[in-house]
Parts: structure tokens; C-alpha cells; sequence
């Protein structure tokens, strides 16, 4: 009997050690938060995105954060023209779509133009919820080089 009732406490105190994730978490569409803006024309911004683990989020994080300073602009408190998006044309990425399919494509040209350089310790979040990852990573967006870079390509003419 006493061997019982001591298993019987072991599984219960195991059984109350178990942590788990929230499966029905939801990931709500966060908004691109501007966190700074460097002299070289780069923004520093917090980005939600998720993946199957930190890298996959990583890379989508910084897909959507270009794809934001290009399509949509980030709200730079204080400075109206670095808060445009690059291209202000009406359906750029429709007119444009093979150049961004290839340029947003994984490990693509987006990347060069993209840095956790601004990056802090314990700078990122997670959540969980069944086989995703979402994260909120601090990404640094090289502004500048880009523009240049879709000036060149003839996505943006000056």
C-alpha cells in the first residue's frame, strides 16, 4: 500500500512539471513597429513572423520587413519622407512580379539589404502554437542600398 500511494505522488508531481503550448494560439497580423532610424538611411524596426523554427522566422521577418519599406512604408515619427514607401506606383508588385518573385525568393536578393545588426539580447519573442514558430525580431533595413538597388533594376525611375 505504501509503495502505491508514493508511486501515486511521484506521477503526480511529474504530471504537474509538464509545461505546454498554448495549441490554439492564434497569430494576429502585428503591425511593422519603427524602432529607430540610422544617418546611412537604414530603419530599424520589430517585425512578427513565423516559421517551422527561428531561422524560417527570421527570414520571413525579414522578408516582410522589405516588403513593407517598399510597398506600404514604415510611419518614421517625424520624418514624412522616410516614412514613404520606395515604390509609389499603383501595382508595382502585380506590373513587377517576376522580379519580385525571384528577389523575395528564399535566400534572395531581399537579403542583402536586410541585418540584426540592432539586434539585442533577449530582443526576440516567442510563441508556439503546433508545428509554428512565431518570433518578433528586430530587423535592420538597409533603406538606402535598396532604393538604389530597384533604381538600378528599373523598378523605381528618379
Amino acid at each position: 500500500m505504501r509503495k502505491v500511494m508514493i508511486l501515486a505522488l511521484a506521477l503526480l508531481v511529474f504530471a504537474s512539471c509538464h509545461v505546454s503550448y498554448n495549441a490554439t494560439a492564434t497569430y494576429s497580423d502585428s503591425p511593422t513597429k519603427f524602432m529607430k532610424l540610422d544617418g546611412d538611411g537604414s530603419i530599424t524596426v520589430r517585425v512578427s513572423a513565423q516559421g517551422r523554427n527561428y531561422s524560417d522566422s527570421w527570414e520571413q521577418a525579414g522578408k516582410r520587413a522589405v516588403r513593407e519599406i517598399i510597398f506600404k512604408g514604415v510611419d518614421v515619427p517625424g520624418n514624412a519622407f522616410m516614412s514613404k514607401p520606395l515604390v509609389t506606383e499603383v501595382n508595382a508588385e502585380e506590373k513587377y512580379q517576376e522580379f519580385f518573385n525571384v528577389f523575395f525568393m528564399d535566400k534572395g536578393d531581399y537579403s542583402k539589404f536586410v541585418s540584426g545588426e540592432d539586434r539585442r539580447a533577449a530582443s526576440s519573442v516567442e510563441t508556439k502554437a503546433d508545428a509554428m514558430v512565431k518570433h518578433t525580431i528586430t530587423v535592420r533595413v538597409l533603406r538606402a542600398e535598396l532604393k538604389q538597388y530597384l533604381v538600378q533594376h528599373g523598378i523605381i525611375r528618379l
